[in-house]
């Protein structure tokens, strides 16, 4: 009579290791692969549907970086730095856990650059360089795909403040250049752009937009958090001419 097994049906030793019935044993080699199990499938199904819950709250594309914007992204950059001229996409997520999984997915899809990578306690940002603007485009259109989106379903941007001071004064101008460290300073007798939109991304289209219209100086850009922070200075009419650049853009993403 032959012993009793403790092996369950459908189980068998093989070395230290236990094999169940799951595995399928090659007629012609005698080589062992394994299929997927129940639960396995069931932790890829739920996976994929965490992706397709991921919210794009800001998609913004930058066809060419003007200098002093790449410029003050160069001094908040923790990854690759962008030079001027290079195309960029912004992106913003939520939730904020949810950006390591699109920036997998974006640096995967072509040979774009990694500039920056914010993980905040609600949403979670990246921004994406290259020369090439189609480059940096198919990274963007690769992600929308994966998580199941389109450039209109992001969030519309809403400016929360905007406003032109005029001639600002010396106590003025020191307090705002100890503030802000990483742009340019602004000086007393300048004029003064601030806007404030929200989501906060939104924020580098206009700064980009302004900086091309005219002659001025870029002071802060503050893209992520709750709100996108702009401040811009130089001479009146310049920062006038620069306002109505950055306003426009905003309209032009929101009536998109």
């Amino acid at each position: 009579m032959e012993p009793t097994s403790s092996l369950n049906r459908g189980e068998r030793k093989k070395g230290s290791s236990l094999v169940t019935g799951s595995e399928v044993q090659s007629q012609a080699s005698g080589a062992s692969c394994f299929i997927t199990t129940d639960s396995e499938k069931s932790l890829v199904s739920r996976q994929a549907s965490q992706v397709e819950q991921i919210e794009l709250r800001t998609y913004v594309f930058l066809d060419s970086l003007q200098p002093q914007l790449a410029a003050y992204m160069g001094t908040v950059s923790r990854g690759f730095l962008p030079i001027p001229g290079d195309s960029c996409l912004w992106m913003e997520v939520s939730p904020g856990m949810a950006v390591h999984r699109v920036t997998d997915i974006a640096l995967k899809a072509s040979n774009v650059r990694l500039g920056q990578m914010i993980v905040e306690r609600a949403f979670g940002s990246l921004a994406l360089y290259h020369k090439d603007q189609s480059t940096v485009l198919h990274s963007g259109d690769v992600v929308l795909d994966a998580i199941g989106s389109e450039v209109k379903k992001r969030t519309k941007p809403s400016t929360s403040w905007t406003e032109v001071i005029r001639a600002i004064t010396p106590d003025h101008a020191v307090l705002i250049n100890r503030q802000n460290r990483s742009g340019s300073m602004i000086q007393s007798g300048m004029s003064m752009f601030i806007l404030e939109t929200e989501p906060a991304g939104y924020v580098l289209k206009a700064a980009n937009e302004a900086e091309k219209a005219s002659n001025i100086t870029v002071v802060d850009v503050k893209a992520v958090g709750a709100f996108g922070r702009l401040t811009l200075a130089g001479k009146e009419g310049d920062v006038e001419e620069a306002a109505a650049a950055a306003i426009r853009a905003i309209d032009e993403i929101s009536n998109y």
